[in-house]
């Protein structure tokens, strides 16, 4: 199965650093962002997520990133793993990122 454990990094430049996956799919690591709107520095960011264990290699998979030392905002994301010809495991994720907002009536602004 894919073996999310360890480091990976995406086309913009953000890391993340998987710690281990547990024998149901659990896993913890930290994201470092390489973009953000925020106007704090960037700073390391924990997350938690889980995978399914498939025997093929190509499992899906979700975690969340609480950006709780610069921001108040949170992002979600879902992908799954691809055992690429040459490249290796190749993950393609999806995310979700909700700001906070001030007043419900501005709720339509607060997810990208």
């Amino acid at each position: 199965h894919c073996d999310l454990t360890g480091w990976w990094e995406n086309d913009l430049g953000s890391k993340m650093q998987v710690f281990g996956v547990d024998s149901e799919g659990n896993f913890s690591g930290e994201y470092y962002t390489a973009v953000s709107s925020a106007k704090k520095p960037i700073q390391p960011s924990p997350l938690v997520g889980s995978q399914h264990l498939d025997e093929d290699g190509q499992c899906t998979f979700g975690f969340t990133v609480n950006w709780k030392k610069f921001s108040d905002s949170t992002a979600v994301f879902v992908g799954q793993c691809f055992n690429g010809d040459n490249a290796g495991e190749v993950l393609q994720t999806s995310w979700l990122l909700r700001e906070k907002v001030d007043s419900q009536p501005n709720d339509w602004k607060a997810t990208r």
